[in-house]
Formats: C-alpha cells, structure tokens, sequence
C-alpha cells in the first residue's frame, strides 16, 4: 500500500516556496543609500562614482539621497531608524566612528544600531601652508608654534572631523598648541588658509591637491605612511619624526543592525564591484582616494579600532560638538 503523505506538511512547504523565492531573489525594488553629507564631497563622490557598478551586482536601481547635517549624525540617524531589510543603507566618513564620543546626547549607538558592510575608500590628508610661510617642512611649522603656545590658528573642515583630529593628534605627539578654527566643510577652510586667516591646515586632497600642484600653497606632510602618487616630493609626518603617524578620512558603508545575511553579503559584493569599477579607480587616484572596498569582517575589525584609538583622542583633548 502507497505511503501517503498528510496534506498539511504539503501545504506548509507549498506556503513557503514564495517566500524562499523571495529571498533568494534580494533585492526585488531600488536600494536607497543615504549619503550622510553634501552632494560633491569626500562622502558623496565615491558614492556615485559606484553606483553603476552596485546597480549591475544588485540588479536594482541605487538610489543616492544626501542627508547632510550635525557631523553626519543626521544621515546615519535616519538609517540607524530604518527596517533592517537591507533596502535602506548609509555611506558616512570617518566621523561615523567617533560622533558619540564627540556629541553628546546622541539618540542611538552608532556602533550598536549600524552594521558595517565595506570601508570604500581611504583619504589621505595633506598638511598646507600658504607659499610665503616661514615653515618649509614639518619641523619649521612645530617651531613656530613653539613661539606663541596656543595663539596661531590652524583651520579644519569641522570640528572632530578628520581633518580636526589628525592636527590634534600630531600637536599632542609634539607636545605643543594651537588655536583651532572650526570651518564649515573643507573648501572653506583651504580659503581660510588662503586668505591667511589660518596658518595651517590638514586638508583632504580634492581641495587642496590641485592648489599644491599650481604653487598656490605649500605641501608640508602627508597624514598617511606612504607618500601620495601625485605628490611624490611631499614627506609624511611619519618620515619627520613621527614614525607611528598615520591618520585618514576614509568612507564607510553600513546598514541597519539585524539586516539578514543574505542582503549584507549582496551589498558588501556590490561595494567591492563599484571599488574595481576601471572608471571609479580612474577617477578616485585623480582626486586622491584610495579604492579599498573590504568586507564587512575586515570593515567591522577597522571601524573597533579607529572607534577606540579616535574616541581616546577625543576624550583627552576634550573636543566637543555644542
């Protein structure tokens, strides 16, 4: 006699088939990535320079919405917000590692309300003077400062961002002070240095790459380990006495804590593609970025640390956002 199987099992297992179809088939509709600053900087460009890519892997439309404000906090916060479902994700910089330590009363744990996916890429910084400064190198700025303790001003792009810190963590290695001018966003605080309302600043190399390069301002030192390509005759802090000198801007993809597997994996493969994408390398070595696009093990691992050794810093120098 033929075993027969009781309808009810068949019927669970024919319910679920759609709903395993579904899931293989992430994403089924557009994949909204908040940019958590304005349209044309250090966070947007990357973005859009992979969004081609991403789209292809996903096979969705990407759509890009900026959500600037509050050191990125107000972009990070609406993802932080959003359904873990993977259909809403966020690109920050390196502020998203130490706005919690930096602002008080934040509504969410950065660290524990996002899901890290990819670092995409890597900024270096440059140290610039204006041409007819006295300082020719790392040494003669650290000199000078050394004449009016805590008087000559420096500019940043913003307060805690990583133009902020790497000044902040180089002044407390050399055991001197300055007086920091919090501008708002890098193009203004190049003109600060321009307009010799600042004498120094720590600029990501968009703004400040090309004026070098036209003579316009001085290269004094490289944030990172390695020269720059573009700039090969511009040492590192770490070559001028500085030898564990190395602090960067960098671009992080995340999303909402608790998105399944399935779609963190999509995304991390989608990050990587736009990362080797021939035309986003092209055009990010142009500007000064570093294509890294990582996993989210890897990205998870650098934002611990960067979290740790930023949010030190930031507590011993006392830096606050009011």
């Amino acid at each position: 006699m033929p075993h027969r199987i009781p309808r009810r099992p068949l019927l669970a297992a024919a319910l679920a088939l759609p709903h395993l179809a579904r899931a293989e088939a992430w994403p089924i509709r557009p994949v909204r990535i908040v940019i958590s600053w304005p349209p044309g900087g250090g966070a947007d460009i990357p973005m859009r320079l992979a969004a081609p890519a991403m789209q292809q892997v996903l096979g969705q439309p990407v759509v890009l919405e900026n959500r600037a404000g509050a050191s990125g906090s107000v972009g990070a916060g609406v993802v932080a917000q959003a359904a873990p479902d993977g259909y809403t994700a966020l690109a920050d910089t390196a502020a998203g590692a130490v706005n919690n330590p930096l602002i008080p009363g934040l509504p969410y744990d950065f660290a524990t309300a996002l899901l890290p996916i990819s670092q995409m890429v890597k900024s270096p910084l440059i140290c610039v003077v204006r041409p007819d400064h006295p300082a020719k190198d790392l040494q003669g700025l650290l000199a000078r400062l050394r004449t009016a303790p805590g008087q000559i001003p420096y500019a940043s792009s913003g307060t805690g961002t990583a133009t902020h810190l790497a000044p902040a963590m180089l002044l407390r290695q050399a055991g001197v002070t300055a007086n920091h001018v919090s501008y708002r966003g890098g193009a203004a605080s190049v003109a600060g240095i321009l307009a010799g309302d600042a004498e120094f600043v720590f600029s990501t190399l968009p703004q400040a790459a090309p004026l070098v390069i036209e003579g316009r301002l001085r290269g004094i030192a490289v944030s990172t380990k390695e020269r720059l390509v573009n700039l090969p005759s511009v040492p590192t802090v770490a070559e001028q006495g500085f030898p564990s000198f190395d602090i960067y801007d960098w671009l992080g993809f995340y999303a909402p804590r608790g998105t399944p597997e399935l779609a963190v994996n999509r995304l991390a493969e989608a990050a990587a593609a736009g990362m080797r994408d021939p035309a986003a390398v092209k055009r990010l070595g142009e500007i000064g970025m570093i294509p890294v696009g990582s996993g989210p093990d890897e990205f998870g691992a650098f934002f611990a640390d960067q979290r740790q050794r930023m949010g030190d810093l930031i507590r011993a120098e006392g830096i606050r956002v009011e």
